[in-house]
């Protein structure tokens, strides 16, 4: 008999072919994504590709029971990793198997699977939770608002947590399938495109469907009584909008916002190029808020924004945000600037085509509205910080950073960057920084200095006279010192649409009081 001699050698080479990476390879994901203001959101270790969320909701009580299926892929050898959820779990799967789980922080759900997990895996991930999302709370605060006949998730930075498990952050975006059941007469409103909607004992399922990356926040859910209204655009895409059944005297003038959205896409697609999702619509539910969000597809819009009568520049401002926040979202929080100043000056461009006061007259009186010592001029809409990330300087100087642009590169390059910007970082995610290094690519000149004094500077550019100090002053004179007098010099005329456009200030007043995340 021959017997093979093996020795030390070649057995342990032969023991590392057989077994896989020790215990030590394995190490837990990040509780945090990384975010600069936010250390809390998100989660490291793996990156999502859809969630297929299968819902029940009873208006009544506030009870949310939900199975949410999570396809993902492993970044790294993973021994654990999280989830945020603010819900009750009862159960945890990962590919299949039972897995442990407990929760820790505000909204931390720590998973630890049955068996490691290697990098460059794909994953699947069930977790089976149900509780009342107004109960729960960070800091005293809440993204989820009651309404007389059900319930709403729409908030920034983050609203997800209060109604499914997710990689909360902007920064890992994925497809959603949301489907909801509701009690017969009500109905569950989401993003994308109505699937379908069945009926039996008693309850509608409503099946919506987002086929284009969407970062957590943007993701909504409502549930209600609603008037429905659905079209298609000119080229097919569905349209569907939906207003509570009780928003009083805001109804009609929110209706004649609204029913403007297809317009107002197809006005969006010749400064922006070409629509970046699968449907339009927008929602008003009866809640007691005063904000709008861009919820992809189908923005979510308080009755107050619509007070004072119609206001088609606030539907401009959140469609404006399909491309600028929702397809091309930020890398961190702080790069803010690249969904909010867009947005306001879009409502700027639209007030130019309407012939109610142009970018330029825009640009004058803001600038000529604050003297040099408001504190406004010190928020730095570039990098304003958690407590500042949603105020007026970061929409209004932001919007000023970009009329600079347009008189410095002229409009032939700075429309097509408006619209190359979309297309270049489609469905993904960008920084400040790189912004710039786009402009000044597609200008061919050097604008470093140019963000520098509009988007950093923590004071009031400098210029000769407040009238003539607008973005339309050349650079030397932006560099220097106000001449005697300057603040003293008359306004420029104020824009016919002003009123309209500062009527949406309160945009993204979030009512926020949580964990440092301003909303004003």
């Amino acid at each position: 008999m021959h017997r093979r001699i093996i020795v030390p050698s070649a057995l342990a080479a032969s023991l590392l072919l057989a077994i896989p990476a020790s215990a030590a390879d394995f190490v837990p994901g990040a509780p945090g994504i990384g975010d600069s203001y936010y250390p809390a959101s998100g989660n490291g270790g793996y990156d999502v590709s859809h969630y297929d969320l299968r819902l029940r909701y009873e208006p009544a009580t506030d009870l949310l029971e939900g199975t949410a299926t999570i396809l993902a892929t492993t970044k790294q050898n993973l021994s654990r990793f999280n989830l945020d959820l603010g819900l009750k779990v009862s159960e945890v799967r990962v590919n299949g198997r039972v897995a442990k789980f407990t929760a820790s922080g505000d909204h931390e759900l720590e998973v630890t699977p049955a068996v490691p997990l290697e990098r460059n895996k794909e994953i699947s991930v069930v977790v089976r939770y149900a509780g009342k999302p107004s109960e729960f709370r960070i800091d005293g605060w809440s993204a989820w608002a009651r309404t007389p006949d059900g319930g709403v998730a729409a908030q920034e930075p983050d609203s997800a947590v209060w109604w499914f498990p997710s990689n909360d952050h902007p920064l890992d975006k994925a497809t959603f399938d949301v489907s909801v059941s509701v009690p017969s007469g009500h109905q569950a409103i989401s993003n994308g495109v109505l699937q379908s909607q069945s009926t039996s004992l008693g309850r509608t399922r409503f099946n919506w469907r987002s086929d284009k990356p969407q970062a957590t926040y943007l993701a909504t859910l409502a549930v209600g009584k609603f008037d429905i209204t659905t079209d298609r655009t000119a080229n097919g895409l569905p349209v569907l909008n939906a207003y509570s059944k009780d928003l009083g005297a805001n109804a009609g003038a929110a209706r004649a916002s609204i029913e403007r959205t297809t317009e107002v896409a197809e006005w969006l697609e010749s400064v922006f190029g070409p629509y970046p999702f699968n449907a339009l619509g927008g929602y008003v539910p009866n809640v007691t808020s005063g904000f709008a969000l861009e919820t992809q597809t189908r923005p979510f819009y308080s009755p107050r924004q619509f007070a004072n009568g119609a206001n088609v520049s606030v539907v401009v401002h959140e469609l404006a945000h399909q491309w600028y926040g929702d397809s091309v979202s930020v890398r961190d929080w702080k790069d803010i600037w690249i969904n909010e100043g867009f947005a306001r000056y879009s409502q700027w461009l639209w007030s130019e085509k309407e012939g109610e006061g142009t970018a330029q007259e825009f640009a004058d009186y803001v600038y000529a509205l604050r003297g040099a010592d408001d504190p406004f001029w010190t928020v730095k809409p570039g990098d304003p910080g958690p407590e500042n990330q949603f105020h007026g300087a970061v929409y209004d100087r932001g919007a000023l950073a970009l009329q600079a642009l347009r008189n410095e590169i002229g409009d032939e390059d700075f429309f097509a960057i408006l619209k190359g910007w979309p297309k270049q970082f489609a469905y993904g995610n960008a920084r400040v920084a790189d912004f710039v290094r786009y402009a000044e690519r597609v200008s061919g000149e050097p604008l470093a200095e140019l963000f520098d004094t509009w988007l950093y500077e923590p004071s009031k550019p400098a210029a000769p006279a407040a009238a003539e100090a607008g973005p339309s002053a050349p650079a030397t004179a932006r560099q220097t010192a106000p001449q005697a007098g300057t603040e003293a010099a008359a306004k420029p005329v104020r824009p016919k649409s002003w009123k309209k456009v500062a009527a949406t200030n309160t945009i993204h007043d979030h009512e926020r009081g949580h964990g440092g995340h301003g909303g004003h």
